[in-house]
């Protein structure tokens, strides 16, 4: 089901340049025989490019694993996926992780710094995979890392940082990298109300360009005005489907 009428193969393939990501009869399962969990149930999702979709929903209603699925960290049990017209599931674990680095960026609810880098150094991390010089990357991520305002941390080690500090280290990290599609899975929720407002409108300012998308996973009802579209989730389908300008209850 697309934007709720049911797709042919034809038209899921039809006009790939509109879309960033397109989704098509997801499912995810869990386990095993009579312990197996369906997660994901058959989900279709378009994703435009210049688009900020915000995906919102009840604890386990499959968000998370949703996201999981287009970052290409779990595979889907069936469906198909397009991003940025590749066709991901044909694609090979090394290929995988080479698109994720080239393409992809990466905002966890946990923060997963690395515990002997400083925040610059965090924060560079991924420019260094791609061969970026040294100079050059703890340049760039010190000044990503002042635009979320943690100008006066860059020497910091994890240790020595508040949850809501981690949190936008693991944001710059993801800014720094200047991914086409920015995947953040509850970007807010270890923030103040007016670092979280900062931290959104650079993820919109992202997301706004005309190659590039951004999905956020939230359940911060005081972000939804940033999203072009809120798709709600429940029971491991989309349920609805609304402008980011109307009320939803997450």
């Amino acid at each position: 089901m697309v934007n709720g009428v049911k797709a042919t193969v034809q038209e899921f393939e039809h006009d790939l340049s509109r879309w960033l990501v397109r989704a098509k009869g997801i499912t995810k399962s869990f386990g095993e025989g009579h312990t197996k969990i369906p997660v994901l149930k058959g989900v279709d999702l378009d994703v435009a490019r210049g688009e900020v979709l915000l995906l919102v929903g009840p604890s386990g209603s499959g968000k998370t694993t949703l996201l999981s699925v287009i970052a290409g960290i779990l595979e889907a049990d069936e469906g198909e996926l397009m991003i940025l017209g590749e066709n991901i599931k044909a694609f090979s674990q090394s290929a995988k992780t080479l698109f994720r680095r080239d393409h992809l960026g990466f905002v966890f609810q946990q923060y997963h710094l690395l515990p002997t880098l400083t925040a610059s150094e965090n924060a560079a991390v991924p420019l260094l995979i791609r061969g970026m010089p040294k100079r050059d990357a703890m340049a760039h991520a010190e000044e990503v890392l002042r635009s979320v305002g943690m100008g006066e941390r860059l020497a910091s080690l994890p240790n020595r940082l508040s949850g809501g500090e981690q949190q936008r280290v693991a944001i710059a990290r993801a800014l720094a990298g200047d991914p086409q599609l920015l995947l953040c899975d509850e970007p807010t929720a270890s923030l103040d109300a007016e670092t979280g407002h900062r931290v959104v409108e650079q993820l919109r300012a992202i997301g706004k360009r005309p190659d590039r998308a951004v999905i956020i996973v939230t359940h911060d009802s005081r972000i939804f005005e940033f999203g072009d579209r809120i798709v709600h989730m429940d029971d491991g389908l989309v349920h609805q489907i609304q402008n980011g300008s109307e009320q939803v209850s997450g």
